[in-house]
């Protein structure tokens, strides 16, 4: 079978001319669409990567800032609520009651040394006297016992030869009995004869007694006796409460003088602690402004030294106040940007103008 040919090429289309310039308008309006999307996309891409670049630099400008800067303080916000608060005003009251405590017993210890100082004077007093009387006795006894000694063997004697009268008396008394009862005397004259002879019994025993005493008064004059013994333990006495006196006295004004030492250290830590923010924040009834500063801001923390309130914590600053006072004891915060742990001291601020966010930043 014969196939017929057949023609590959297709017939060339015919287009108008009113329908191609309709396709054109919308290929323009295309174009400028997808140019201005363009367009704001990059726009878009080159505003964020300045923004981008802002951050950076701004961080980097602010990272170097706190590097560099020695001049900025933190604030630092204390209300008598806080612990620290809370346990400096209880150790302040336990302080102060301790000294008044101290006070009522070094005004004791006072008043006892005062009292024993004025017994031992007393005593003291005593003793001379007690000893010139003792040295008078013995002085006066010396000589009077060998007086008595000797009047008490001229006694004995006495009474030897009254005793040998005596001897003779009786037998006189066997006369007058003898003649009463041969009736050659009346009774009268009897009793009369026999009460003188009684008499005379009657001194002889006397003698003998006076005898006995003087030998007592010669014992005492001429040894040591009870009275004398005595004496000397009263004088032991008043020396030992003198030596006693003297140890209450000396362990007496040792208290005091440690008490005494107590309450002025007591009052030297109160002096030292009036210096501590905590003392000012919990004694004073009115808002007070704290701010922490580095170690390595020291050179800027003046007394006087004029505080700023800055706008991003570094422009547009404005004066504020001045420091009031510098604090002496250690102190650790954390830094502002870069979150460690620094250490520092505290001030005191007086603001004349409050910062509408709190707390001024740098000074």
């Amino acid at each position: 079978m014969a196939t017929p040919p057949i023609d590959t090429l297709a017939p060339e289309p015919k287009v108008s001319a009113p329908a191609r310039g309709k396709l054109s308008a919308a290929n323009k309006l295309q174009a400028v669409h997808y140019k201005l999307v363009l367009t704001l996309y990059r726009i878009f891409a080159i505003a964020v990567l300045y923004l981008v670049l802002i951050g950076i630099f701004a961080y980097a400008w602010i990272m170097g800032f706190y590097a560099l800067n020695t001049s900025w303080a933190a604030p630092v916000i204390l209300s008598a609520s806080d612990e620290k608060s809370l346990d400096f005003r209880e150790k302040l009251v336990t302080s102060q009651q301790t000294i008044e405590d101290l006070k009522v017993e070094t005004h004791k210890l006072e008043t006892g040394l005062a009292e024993m100082r004025e017994h031992r004077a007393a005593l003291l007093t005593l003793a001379p006297q007690l000893r010139d009387a003792i040295a008078r006795e013995k002085a006066h006894d010396t000589p009077q016992g060998r007086q008595l000694e000797q009047l008490d063997r001229q006694k004995l004697a006495d009474n030897a030869k009254t005793q040998k009268v005596l001897a003779q008396l009786k037998e006189v008394e066997a006369g007058i009995n003898k003649d009463l009862a041969a009736g050659l005397i009346t009774k009268g004259d009897a009793a009369q004869q026999l009460s003188a002879l009684n008499q005379a019994q009657d001194a002889y025993t006397d003698s003998k007694i006076a005898e006995v005493l003087l030998t007592d008064s010669v014992l005492d004059k001429t040894t040591t006796g009870t009275n004398t013994l005595n004496v000397l333990e009263k004088q032991a006495e008043l020396q030992s409460e003198v030596a006693q006196l003297d140890i209450a006295i000396s362990v007496a004004e040792k208290q005091f003088y440690e008490e005494s030492r107590q309450i002025d250290r007591l009052r030297e830590a109160i002096t030292t602690a009036k210096e501590s923010p905590y003392y000012l924040n919990a004694s004073g009834g009115q808002t007070l402004y704290f701010a922490f500063v580095p170690y390595d801001n020291q050179a800027h923390a003046v007394v006087g030294s004029s505080i700023y309130d800055c706008y991003l914590n570094m422009i547009l600053c404005r004066h504020v106040g001045t420091v009031k006072a510098i604090f002496a004891g250690e102190a650790q915060a954390i830094h502002p940007i870069f979150k460690t742990q620094v250490r520092g001291f505290m001030i005191q601020m007086t603001l004349l103008i409050r910062s509408s966010r709190g707390e001024p930043e740098c000074s």
